[in-house]
């Protein structure tokens, strides 16, 4: 039997742990950046159907020409696509390939559409959230619409009815840890790619899409424009349109990997063509300085003069000092305690990914309109008050402009659950 002497045990334990090490490092920086490109619809769930295409096949031309780009240009960079022909995919499915290959982007690649009569025109990218704005719960429900398909959605998807405005409360609810990288990913995606294609910038948005309630990384969904509104289908079915709009998705994924990849490696360049302005996006009002005050002068005041009893002059005459009176004992007051602070109940009315001028149609002449910044949104209210009836009153009277609006709550300047101001409310209420 072979033994060791506790020198040798040393050195081989030694060895064993340096070797464990490097092989830990070595298989951490082998380990590749990996994307998921969802093209969305498929097989027997066409989409939105236009004159001369559909839906799923736009979606699958560009999400091909945006992987071909990244396969091209970022060998270190693992492409996962969930479909690359013409198959049906459901829902769960997606999210289930982004999740098991443990996934750091996932991008779902759409095309919008409009009832008959109704034209629009541009781009969109949505993170998951509130759809405060009626046309966001309108296309998270078509979208949605397609676990409709599948014979076992209701116990899947627990429950959830892509037709019922109330089954979209739980995303007012959700807290998505990723949220500040995916809206930074949807930013870069609507500045490149409508610079690249020439698209309308219609905003980074949010809304209740299961697909991304489903995956667990950083994730955003991209509508690329109307196939319902003629020249905009024409383009979407080019070849030009294409690979435009697959280039400008690309130029977004590398501005996103140069900020959150620490881990890329040459041969892997960014592309270093010039930022372009999108008008849609408005600029941040620089703050105003107040002018600066003149520096006051301060002028030595005259002695005074004093006149006495025997009509002479005298400057600065010694005052006479009265009699010393008996100190007073004066009980200490007791401190009177501070208001606690009440909840202030508010009306947000919309949110944007950009900050809205005073004036701004989207406002529809609600100037008095304040605005708090959120998960990188920045969010509209009106109305401040500590009485909910109050507020919920003033909320029934804008209704037909916002029909999506709701109440929030503040304490101390801080967000906090309605629910719960509206409980302290009614505690406050009963003990006045």
């Amino acid at each position: 039997m072979t033994t060791f002497a506790p020198a040798m045990k040393k050195r081989l334990f030694v060895f064993l742990w340096i070797t464990c090490t490097f092989v830990a490092l070595a298989t951490a920086a082998s380990r590749k950046f990996t994307l998921v490109i969802d093209a969305g619809h498929g097989g027997t769930d066409a989409g939105a159907v236009g004159a001369i295409t559909k839906e799923k096949h736009i979606n699958l031309n560009v999400a091909l020409a945006f992987g071909k780009l990244v396969e091209r240009n970022c060998p270190d960079v693992r492409v996962i696509y969930t479909r690359k022909t013409d198959v049906f995919v459901p829902l769960h499915t997606r999210a289930d390939i982004a999740n098991r290959n443990k996934a750091d982007l996932f991008i779902s690649i759409h095309t919008n559409a409009l009832p008959k009569g109704r034209i629009s025109r541009g781009l969109e990218t949505y993170t998951l959230g509130m759809h405060r704005a009626a046309d966001n719960l309108d296309v998270a429900k078509r979208e949605n619409s397609v676990i409709l398909i599948e014979t076992d959605y209701k116990e899947r998807y627990q429950g959830f009815d892509p037709r019922s405005a109330e089954s979209y409360i739980m995303f007012e609810f959700m807290q998505d840890r990723n949220m500040a990288q995916s809206v930074d990913l949807a930013k870069y995606v609507q500045r490149r790619t409508c610079a690249s294609a020439g698209r309308s910038d219609k905003g980074v948005k949010q809304a209740g899409f299961l697909v991304l309630r489903e995956t667990s990384m950083p994730s955003c969904l991209i509508e690329l424009g109307f196939i319902s509104t003629p020249d905009e289908e024409r383009y979407l079915h080019s070849a030009a349109g294409v690979e435009q709009l697959g280039r400008g998705i690309y130029q977004a994924f590398v501005d996103y990997r140069n900020k959150y990849d620490k881990n890329i490696k040459v041969p892997f360049k960014a592309d270093t063509r010039q930022e372009v302005n999108i008008p849609a996006v408005v600029p941040q009002e620089e703050p105003k300085v107040a002018p600066k005050e003149e520096p006051k002068m301060v002028v030595n005041e005259e002695p005074k003069v004093v006149v006495n009893d025997k009509s002479k002059v005298v400057v600065n005459e010694e005052p006479q000092v009265a009699p010393k009176e008996e100190p007073k004992v004066i009980a200490p007051e007791e401190p009177q305690a501070a208001a606690p602070a009440c909840p202030v109940f508010k009306v947000q009315i919309l949110a944007s990914s950009f900050r809205l001028k005073p004036n701004d149609a989207a406002l529809k002449g609600l100037t008095e309109a304040t605005c708090y910044e959120e998960g990188g949104m920045f969010k509209y209210t009106v109305g401040a008050s500590e009485d909910y009836n109050e507020i919920s009153r003033l909320r029934k009277t804008i209704l037909d402009k916002f029909p999506q609006a709701f109440i929030i709550a503040f304490k101390d300047g801080k967000k906090m659950n309605v629910n719960e101001a509206i409980r302290e409310f009614k505690r406050n209420k009963q003990k006045r």
